[in-house]
């Protein structure tokens, strides 16, 4: 079952509570960015390496992540992992971990919102 089948599930049940939607983590989102590990690697001035070993680019390169920025300045990482180089999809790797960023921003957004429930009682 996918957001979508789900919120229409939802709709047609009539449950009509304050609630958070997929269109509300959307709408909460104002940045995105991606990197693969060995891009944030190379990106570290002075990277320290553990004595006598060297990075093995080819699988930092196969672990990619998300970081989204919420409105609210929060950040929420998701990260996707490949196991062999050959199988390996920039694009696939990029949408994998933002869908593991996005699980992870639900419960925040729950949590925000049962927060403002709570004011108003």
């Amino acid at each position: 079952m996918n957001d979508h089948t789900i919120e229409q599930e939802i709709q047609a049940k009539g449950l009509t509570a304050p609630r958070v939607t997929p269109a509300d983590i959307e709408a909460n989102i104002v940045g995105e960015h991606y990197f693969t590990a060995s891009q944030a690697v190379e990106a570290v001035e002075g990277c320290v390496h553990e004595i006598g070993k060297s990075p093995d680019w080819g699988t930092l390169q196969l672990l990619t992540f998300c970081v989204l920025v919420l409105r609210n300045g929060f950040t929420v990482p998701g990260e996707s992992y490949c196991a062999d180089a050959e199988r390996f999809d920039a694009e696939t790797g990029r949408n994998e971990a933002r869908k593991d960023a996005i699980t992870k921003a639900w419960p925040l957004m729950v949590y925000a919102l049962k927060e403002r429930l709570a004011g108003q009682a």
